[in-house]
C-alpha cells in the first residue's frame, strides 16, 4: 500500500503541473482581461498607493528594483528580530534575536532559504514568525516575478515591470492557494491560534510544555513558496506541523506545485509547447533516479532488526518519524531539496551516506526543478549550455529559440555557471581553514566534511535544510552563511536577466534543415547529460572526499 500511495502522489505532481502552468501565463500576463477583472479590486489600490504606473522597465532597472525592494526588506527584517522582545505578540517572552543571528535570519527568509540557526518555537515570537510568514511571500514572489520577465525575453517580448509582476505573483498566486490550503491545514489539525503554549501533563506525571501559534498560516506559504522554515525546531517531523499522512502527502504536492508548473508556463510564453514538455520529461527523470537512489540507499544500511534478529521491512529508520517511514521519508526527501524548499520530516544528518549524498546533488545542481523561479532560470541555462556544445560538435552557431547564441551570452552564462561552486567550494575551503568553522562540526572524518559541505550548498541553492549535527548558531556560521545566501540568490539572477534581455534584441533565425530542435527527445538526452557532465562533474571531487568517501569506509 505504501508504494501504491506514493506513485499514487508522484502521479499528483504530474497531473497538476500542466493546468498549474496555464493559470501562471495567463495570471502573470497584462492582456488577461477576465483575470485582471477578478484580481483588479485589491490590486488597483496598492499600484495606486506605491505609485506603480506600469511602465516597462530595462532589464538594468528591473534587476536594480528586485535588489533594492529585497535589500530594504533585510533591513526592517533585522530589527524586527532584534526588538523582537519588546514589541508585542510574544507571549512566551522571547528575548531579541543575537546581532549575527538577526542578520543570518533576516537573509535567510528574504532569500526563499530560510536556513534557521534558532529553533522555530523557543527563538521566534508570534508577530517575528507572522512577519517571516509575510517574507515567505516576499521571497518567492521576487523570482516568480523574474522568472516570467526572464521568459519574456527570451520570447522577444518587453521584460514588463518588477513591480506589477511582483504583486500579482502575490495576489494572484500565492496568496490565493496559500489561503486556501491553510483552511485544509487546519482541517488536518494544525493550530491557528494566538494564545500561548499549554502546560499538560504526561502519563508517567511529568509536566510538558506544548507551543503552539499561527501555525496553519505559516506552513501553508511554506510549502508553495518553496521556502522551507519551520515553526517548530522539528520542522515538518513535528505532529503540529505535520499532523498526519494527509498533511505530509500535501506538503509535498504544494513544494512541487509551482516548479513543475514552469516548464508549461515557458512553453505557452515562448510558443513552443512541446521544448516545454521535453524540459519536464527530462527534469522529472532527473528527479525519479534521485528517489529511487534515495530509497534504495536507506533500505541498503543500517537495518532495523526485529526481536528475532530479522531485518525489518521499513529499512533503516534512523532519524526518521515513525509515522511516516523510510519510503515516505526518502521521497519527502527528495521533493524538499529537488523543489529547492528546505522542509524535512526527517533528519538529514542521518541519512546513509549515499542517501545524503542525494539531497546534497539535488541542491548543487538546482535543476531538478529547482525553487520557484529560479531553478527554472537554471534549467534554461543548462539547456543553452546543452545547446552550445551541441552546435560546437556539428560546427554551427548554436540558437536557441531562433536567436543565435554568441560571445555575449555564453560568458554571462559561463559566469554564472561558476559563481555556485567558487561560493560553495570557497566557503567550505574558509571553514575548514579556522577553528572557528571546524568547532561546529560534531562528526570526525568524511561525515563532517558532508555537514561543513551541506550547510553551503543549502545556502548557495536557497534551500535552507541541513546536517543539523552542525553547531551553528555561532558569528562565524551566521555570517558566512548569510553572506553566501545573498549572493547565491542574486547574482545569478541578474546575470541571467541580462541574457535573456540580450537575445531579445537580436533577430530570429530562419530555421533550416542544419538547424538543432531543442523540443525533441534527442535534446532532452542532451540537457540530461549536460547536466549531468557540467553540473555534476563539477563537484564530483568533494562529494568523493564526503559522501562517497563515507560509504567506501563502511563496506
Amino acid at each position: 500500500m505504501t508504494w501504491i500511495a506514493v506513485v499514487i502522489t508522484i502521479a499528483l505532481f504530474i497531473i497538476l503541473a500542466k493546468p498549474m502552468g496555464t493559470y501562471l501565463e495567463k495570471a502573470l500576463r497584462s492582456n488577461s482581461p477576465r483575470i485582471n477583472k477578478v484580481f483588479g479590486w485589491i490590486e488597483k489600490p496598492i499600484f495606486k498607493i506605491a505609485g506603480i504606473t506600469g511602465g516597462n522597465q530595462s532589464w538594468k532597472q528591473y534587476a536594480v528594483s528586485l535588489v533594492l525592494l529585497n535589500s530594504f526588506m533585510i533591513v526592517v527584517a533585522y530589527f524586527v528580530f532584534r526588538l523582537q522582545g519588546i514589541l508585542p505578540l510574544n507571549p512566551m517572552k522571547i528575548a531579541g534575536m543575537e546581532p549575527t543571528l538577526a542578520f543570518n535570519t533576516a537573509i535567510s527568509f528574504i532569500t526563499d532559504t530560510d536556513l534557521q540557526h534558532y529553533s522555530g518555537e523557543t527563538g521566534a515570537s508570534y508577530l517575528t514568525q507572522m512577519f517571516l510568514t509575510f517574507m515567505m511571500f516576499a521571497a518567492p514572489a521576487t523570482t516568480l516575478a523574474l522568472a516570467i520577465a526572464f521568459i519574456r525575453g527570451l520570447a522577444g517580448k518587453e521584460l514588463g515591470n518588477f513591480f506589477v509582476d511582483f504583486t500579482r505573483s502575490i495576489t494572484r498566486v500565492l496568496l490565493p492557494i496559500a489561503l486556501l490550503t491553510s483552511f485544509v491545514f487546519v482541517a488536518f489539525g494544525v493550530p491557528q491560534t494566538f494564545d500561548s503554549a499549554v502546560t499538560a501533563q504526561t502519563v508517567e506525571g511529568a509536566k510538558q510544555v506544548i507551543q503552539r501559534g499561527p501555525v496553519a498560516s505559516f506552513l501553508s506559504i511554506k510549502e508553495l513558496g518553496n521556502n522551507g522554515g519551520g515553526f517548530f525546531g522539528a520542522n515538518s517531523a513535528h505532529p503540529f506541523e505535520n499532523p498526519t499522512a494527509l498533511s505530509n502527502v500535501l506538503q509535498m504536492i504544494l513544494m512541487m506545485l509551482l516548479p513543475t508548473s514552469l516548464p508549461f508556463t515557458y512553453g505557452r510564453m515562448v510558443g513552443n509547447k512541446k521544448q516545454g514538455r521535453i524540459l519536464f520529461v527530462s527534469m522529472l527523470m532527473l528527479f525519479l533516479i534521485g528517489f529511487g537512489t534515495l530509497v534504495t540507499a536507506e533500505f541498503s544500511g543500517n537495518p532495523v532488526l526485529n526481536d528475532l534478529g530479522i531485518q525489518h521491512d521499513q529499512g533503516s529508520m534512523e532519524g526518521k518519524e515513525v509515522r511516516f517511514g523510510t519510503v515516505w521519508s526518502a521521497l519527502y526527501t527528495t521533493v524538499t531539496t529537488a523543489a529547492e524548499t528546505g522542509a524535512v520530516n526527517t533528519m538529514h544528518d542521518t541519512l546513509t551516506p549515499i542517501g545524503g549524498m542525494i539531497p546534497l546533488v539535488n541542491m548543487m545542481l538546482n535543476t531538478v526543478f529547482g525553487g520557484v523561479g529560479a531553478g527554472f532560470i537554471n534549467v534554461i541555462m543548462y539547456a543553452m549550455i546543452a545547446v552550445f556544445i551541441s552546435g560546437l560538435m556539428v560546427g554551427r552557431t548554436p540558437e536557441f529559440l531562433g536567436k543565435k547564441i554568441e560571445g555575449k551570452e555564453m560568458k554571462l552564462i559561463a559566469v554564472t555557471l561558476l559563481f555556485q561552486p567558487l561560493l560553495i567550494l570557497g566557503a567550505s575551503a574558509i571553514a575548514f581553514s579556522t577553528s572557528l568553522g571546524t568547532d561546529a562540526i560534531s562528526n570526525p572524518g568524511f561525515h563532517g566534511l558532508t555537514q561543513a559541505v551541506y550547510e553551503y550548498t543549502s545556502s548557495a541553492a536557497n534551500n535552507g535544510s541541513g546536517f543539523e549535527g552542525l553547531g551553528d548558531n555561532t558569528p562565524f556560521w551566521n555570517i558566512s552563511t548569510a553572506i553566501v545566501m545573498y549572493l547565491g540568490r542574486f547574482f545569478g539572477l541578474v546575470t541571467m536577466l541580462a541574457v535573456a534581455a540580450s537575445l531579445k534584441e537580436k533577430r530570429l533565425v530562419p530555421e533550416t534543415v542544419g538547424t538543432f530542435r531543442t523540443d525533441n527527445s534527442l535534446f532532452g538526452g542532451i540537457f540530461v547529460g549536460t547536466i549531468f557532465i557540467v553540473g555534476a562533474l563539477t563537484f564530483f571531487p568533494i562529494l568523493v572526499l564526503g559522501p562517497i568517501a563515507e560509504f567506501l569506509t563502511l563496506k
